[in-house]
């Protein structure tokens, strides 16, 4: 099937090779070259098949297809020979050049004779000689052919290394990885890493480089004790070869390093990740390459008793680890043979045994934020489908975390266990919650028969137990309006089974529950979440009223009931007035439960009073409750109060700025929240808050592992919308530090979730996971991939119709992204879009820094040619700016038309336009203004002084105006404080004086 329209004329089949040539390398590529070179056998001349021949070897050679590209080549080698005038210098370079593309596409393929090999290598040496062409890229091939066969290698590289590179020599940085990986094999991977400094420092690439060099550099990194280091390539390095046919060999190594420093559970995930590797590498070379890894890692796995882990492997049948092992093992050791066979030796069975048979370099190296291990894979344990990435433990409700307490035993038999699940939620234990999880599996069970127990009562009275257990969780997830149907439900079961008391509680439930229910949109929320509050509380005090003989735990609850849907409602309405009754229901609380021995309820009262101090601005009075209460908690319990009440007291700690004193008291939660099950103490919270207390102490780092931790909680517990969010947070807080390859692979590790793969996560989320991942490969100078993850969502938003503000930010961002890439055409485009949806949803100062950015990449790129087009985007951030003011609309910082102004005296600098850039500064001083005191203007202001120095000084030659300016401006820096503000500005008039 044809995948685009065929061209009509060479000019239409130039403008369809240029746009294929944008594509990344893979079917689809491939495809359309074929097609194009069908094209060009039409229009009957040359020149345009063989640009369409060198598009579709490429196409080959990069989408792991080497059977191919040398007959694509043999067509060109004849057209060359047949009609050489149709070769410009730039195609004749091309085409010698490739010939060592069909070397390395013949060494690839085992059946291929060794003879047609060298017989190759020496056509290349001949075609060269003839062309009066330097011969050291043929003795780079026949080292290369060495290597491959495992004899002379090291006279082979005598012979190449030695000799003077031309034009048709790999690239430096391909050739420096040979000289490494020769240094490796002979054992010195201090010279290798050495060798290869430029390459992993970025200083030298190519289309395969660096990340061909990182993979190979990570075991030497590790034998030589840079374990940071090779964390640093590893995240950097796979993300540029994942899922790339061509790169198969590289991904191997990758899961070879993650098998040897005890990180299989990722390498597990990274394997899913590729599993597009087991049927579209065509290269059996980097087939065997990539096999190898991947057996190195099922064997680790499988050597520590996983062998039943589901994992992802060749398509049509699902796989477990040991399934897995045993056929890549049968295939790796065959690709081997077939290889050996071919080179009369025992090379690459030899390389292979070393590779399988080497022992781990680390126990334990944190590759990711998301570290997991093989037991959170358990196939009893896993969520979702063979190999997912997000397979977590399910029984968190079930088992406690271990710590200084030993959760209490599950009954064994069933009417014991009912008694005891009764007697704990009636305590409000977090035990309760094992039983309950035991219990609902019991009765699901095919074979169940209820006990004949009057002490345990009907069937209806436990389904009702268990609904009302499965409406607390649902409340809890914030799913409040399916609750009220469980409650609503286990009311009428509780009903027909004859339990008063539970039908009362079952029915408050559902009240409070509803009240908490979010409005339609366009309602005021506030007013009417709290009007329903007030109206769940006066209904549950009728019921209360209303019911007779309630047992004293029942009416404890109806109590906590009535002041909670109080509480809550001063949460809401933020109204001080309402405090007073919510203190009054807490003093009603806490004298029936103190009267009847309601130790839980007790607590809640003191927690309740304390929260309602803090609502009302009286910090000093929580604080003096919650020490009240721990030391009450201290004495008679219960202990599983304690790190709600440290985490409180923790979160007040925050409000009387004492972050130190914040951090002792949630770490000690922590500590005590260990013992209990997370979803009773709320373990996630405390190690959110937790993590602020580290960031207000300086130390991000501890901050992230937290907040790393609060969302594995929350994943485990099912809340996965907050568990997300809390990721985001991690990944934007990688970012603000620094830790850039650390934010991408989070990001990659969350998008590859088998719901978001799914399409069941909230698309919108999902888009924020991206937009995320889109400015992380930005600022990790991944340009291509970072804008190819812009337009993606530029055009993704702009069908969010309900969000135009959104669609807005995202265009915006997308077109100086592409600005940056040179791509002005599109850039405009994507910013008209911006636009329009900032007409619907107004964004002035994000659409203002869009258009003067383009405006300053347009005149920084293209000089004079590019003015009128930037002058045209600073009109347009002209009129925004009109808008802005006219809408009483004030950016943060500076205001729009001064920023306009200094963006117009550096697009007319950067054209050469020096007089009427100096003019713009000079009227971006007057808007600015004479810096104060107060830190943040200064450094604008210094920056447009230096700016116009450097214009006036340099540009314009007048250095002496220049100078009294300058110098100025420092005087007045230094008097008011901003002594580092002073330095660019003394630094320049230090050269203007130097060269005068």
């Amino acid at each position: 099937m044809a995948t685009a329209p065929h061209p009509q004329s060479t000019d239409e089949l130039f403008h369809a090779l240029r746009e294929n040539h944008r594509l990344p390398y893979g079917r689809t590529r491939t495809v359309t070259a074929e097609e194009l070179v069908d094209a060009a056998e039409r229009f009957a001349e040359p020149v345009p098949l063989v640009h369409a021949l060198l598009e579709l070897q490429e196409a080959y050679t990069y989408g792991s297809d080497p059977r191919k590209s040398p007959v694509v080549f043999a067509r060109l080698l004849t057209l060359f020979d047949e009609q050489p005038e149709a070769f410009d210098e730039r195609l004749r370079a091309q085409l010698f050049w490739r010939f060592k593309w069909v070397a390395n596409a013949l060494r690839a393929l085992p059946e291929i004779p060794l003879v047609s090999l060298r017989q190759w290598l020496t056509e290349m040496r001949d075609r060269y000689e003839k062309e009066g062409l330097g011969l050291q890229p043929y003795y780079g091939q026949a080292y290369q052919l060495a290597v491959h066969v495992g004899e002379d290698a090291a006279l082979a590289y005598e012979l190449w290394a030695g000799r003077r590179r031309t034009p048709h020599s790999d690239c430096e940085a391909c050739e420096i990885c040979e000289r490494a990986l020769y240094r490796v094999a002979a054992g010195d991977d201090e010279r290798a890493l050495e060798v290869w400094a430029p390459v992993l420092a970025g200083k030298e690439s190519c289309q395969e480089e660096p990340a061909r060099s990182v993979s190979h550099a990570l075991l030497p990194l590790l034998r030589t004790g840079h374990a940071d280091r090779a964390k640093e390539l590893h995240l950097a390095g796979y993300r540029a070869c994942r899922r790339n046919p061509s790169m198969a060999g590289e991904v191997g190594r990758h899961l070879e390093f993650c098998a040897l420093t005890g990180n299989e559970a990722r390498g597990l995930e990274l394997l899913a990740e590729n599993r597009n590797l087991f049927d579209e590498v065509d290269s059996p070379l980097d087939q065997l390459d990539f096999l190898t890894g991947v057996e190195v890692l099922l064997r680790r796995v499988e050597g520590l008793g996983h062998g039943e882990l589901p994992v992802a492997g060749y398509a049509g049948r699902a796989w477990t680890v040991a399934g897995l092992c045993a056929e890549v093992r049968g295939r790796g050791d065959g690709l081997a043979a077939r290889f050996d066979t071919r080179n009369g030796t025992s090379a690459h069975s030899g390389r292979r045994t070393a590779r399988l048979d080497r022992a781990p370099l680390l126990d334990a190296l944190e590759l990711a934020l998301r570290a997991r291990s093989l037991d959170e894979l358990a196939p009893g344990d896993a969520a979702g489908a063979a190999g997912a990435a997000g397979a977590r433990d399910a029984r968190g409700a079930a088992v406690a975390a271990s710590g200084s307490r030993a959760a209490s035993a599950v009954p064994e038999e069933l009417p014991e266990l009912i008694r005891r699940a009764r007697e704990l939620d009636e305590e409000g234990h977090p035990d309760a919650r094992a039983c309950w999880a035991r219990l609902r599996d019991l009765v699901a069970a095919r074979d169940y028969t209820h006990p004949e127990d009057p002490a345990v009562g009907p069937y209806g009275r436990l389904c009702a137990d268990l609904l009302s257990d499965e409406a607390y969780r649902t409340a809890e997830r914030g799913d409040h309006a399916s609750a009220v149907d469980l409650h609503e439900e286990a009311a009428g079961l509780y009903e027909d089974a004859g339990a008063t008391d539970d039908v009362v509680l079952a029915k408050a439930c559902a009240l409070l529950a509803a009240a908490e229910v979010p409005g339609e949109d366009g309602e005021e929320e506030a007013e009417v979440k709290a009007a329903g509050l007030a109206d769940a509380h006066a209904a549950v005090v009728r019921l209360q009223e209303e019911a007779s003989g309630l047992a004293p735990y029942v009416e404890g609850r109806l109590l906590r009931l009535r002041a909670s849907a109080l509480g809550v409602r001063l949460q809401t309405s933020g109204d001080p007035a309402h405090a007073a009754v919510v203190f009054a229901e807490a003093d009603l609380l806490q004298e029936f439960a103190t009267r009847h021995g309601l130790t839980t309820q007790v607590s809640g009262a003191m927690l309740l009073r304390a929260g309602t101090y803090a609502l009302s601005g009286d910090l000093p009075a929580a604080v003096a409750e919650i020490d009240a209460l721990r030391d009450r908690l201290a004495a008679d319990g219960p202990a599983w109060h304690l790190p709600r009440a440290l985490g409180l007291r923790g979160r007040l700690q925050f409000g009387l700025r004492d972050a130190a004193a914040a951090h002792a008291d949630l770490a000690e939660g922590l500590r005590l929240a260990a013992a209990w099950p997370a979803e009773a103490v709320d373990t996630s919270r405390l190690h959110a808050d937790l993590a602020q207390a580290c960031l207000y102490l300086g130390r991000p780092d501890e901050a992230l592992t937290q907040l790393t931790r609060s969302a594995e909680v929350d994943l485990r517990d099912g809340k996965r919308v907050d568990a997300f969010c809390t990721y985001i947070n991690v990944a934007q807080l990688c970012l603000d530090h620094g830790r850039i390859e650390d934010s991408i692979a989070l990001l990659d590790s969350l998008l590859g979730e088998p719901d978001v793969i799914g399409g069941e996560l909230d698309d919108r989320l999902v888009a924020q996971l991206r937009l995320l991942r889109a400015r992380a490969l930005h600022a990790g100078d991944d340009l291509k991939a970072a804008t190819a993850e812009f337009v993606a969502l530029a055009a993704e938003s702009a069908g969010w119709g309900d969000d135009p503000g959104s669609h807005a930010m995202i265009a915006a961002e997308t077109a100086m992204v592409l600005g940056e890439a040179g791509e002005f055409d599109r850039a405009g485009e994507v910013a008209e879009r911006a636009l329009a949806a900032h007409a619907l949803a107004p964004r002035y100062e994000l659409i203002s820094n869009c258009l003067r950015e383009l405006a300053r990449l347009r005149a920084q790129q293209q000089g004079p040619d590019g003015l009128a087009a930037a002058l045209a985007h600073l009109d347009e951030a002209g009129r925004v700016a009109e808008a802005a003011r006219a809408a009483g609309f004030q950016p943060v910082g500076r205001s729009l038309e001064t920023a306009l102004a200094y963006e117009h005296g550096r697009v007319h600098a950067y054209v050469g336009a020096y007089e009427d850039a100096l003019a713009a500064l000079e009227k971006a001083l007057g808007l600015l203004g004479e810096p104060g005191a107060e830190e943040g203007g200064a450094g604008e202001w210094a920056e447009c002084v230096r700016l116009a120095g450097a214009v006036e000084g340099i540009y314009l030659e007048r250095p002496a105006p220049a100078l009294v300016r300058l110098d100025a401006a420092v005087a007045r820096l230094t008097a008011l404080g901003h002594l580092e503000e002073c330095e660019p500005l003394a630094s320049l008039a230090a050269q203007l004086r130097d060269e005068g």
